[in-house]
């Protein structure tokens, strides 16, 4: 379909007005919302963390796609809900505490969004007990977000307080951030790591058992 096709490459290059002005005609044109994320949106965030993964997209690249995306997915939120359209999970995403880097962070928001989860933005600085609270509020994946080599203890504290509360069982916990890398994540008994918000995605399903 020549509209779906529209947001397609409208997404991909990062072009927020056609991506909605396409995104509109399409819903007017009666194709389902649901259509429009799995037919549209989602294959092209697939193909712009490709293009990052390959070198031929950089951090401005991607997030300009993202951010268009995220305008699409604005829009399509509240018919897809009302449709009854589950996420694939829910994600409590924040930056962990005495860290107030985001950007890394929402740009993995972003794209998880993108990709069918349901998102949980804690936001920056997040203490521990936030990320317990989110997981007993239904969160099945928890990220933490590290830009600081001061800043990633607080990642092996935040998994501690997941033991102590008895709650280490019922979520995956992935981490990343600049300083991380995937001998940290295995010290301090996360159960993933990303490099990057592309990759954040694949991983965030093959912990939860689904397709990649």
């Amino acid at each position: 379909m020549a509209v779906l096709e529209d947001i397609h490459n409208a997404v991909l290059n990062g072009n927020k007005t056609a991506a909605v002005a396409s995104v509109q005609q399409a819903m007017a044109e009666g194709v389902a919302a649901e259509d429009i994320l799995n037919q549209a949106l989602i294959p092209a965030m697939t193909e712009v963390g490709q293009r990052f993964e390959n070198g031929e997209y950089f951090v401005p690249e991607m997030l300009v796609s993202a951010r268009a995306m995220q305008a699409c997915v604005d829009i399509l939120k509240p018919v897809l809900v009302q449709a009854g359209v589950k996420p694939l999970a829910t994600v409590a995403i924040g930056t962990v505490k005495g860290d107030l880097h985001d950007i890394g962070k929402n740009l993995v928001a972003i794209m998880l969004e993108g990709a069918g989860f349901a998102i949980q933005d804690l936001g920056a600085n997040v203490p521990a007990e936030k990320f317990i609270e989110a997981a007993r509020n239904g969160a099945q994946i928890v990220a933490l977000s590290a830009l600081l080599t001061t800043t990633m203890p607080a990642m092996k504290t935040t998994i501690d307080a997941f033991k102590e509360a008895g709650l280490r069982d019922r979520v995956k916990i992935m981490i990343g951030g600049a300083p991380v890398t995937q001998a940290y994540a295995d010290e301090i008994g996360a159960d993933g790591y990303s490099p990057d918000a592309s990759s954040a995605t694949r991983l965030a399903k093959q912990l939860l058992g689904l397709a990649v």
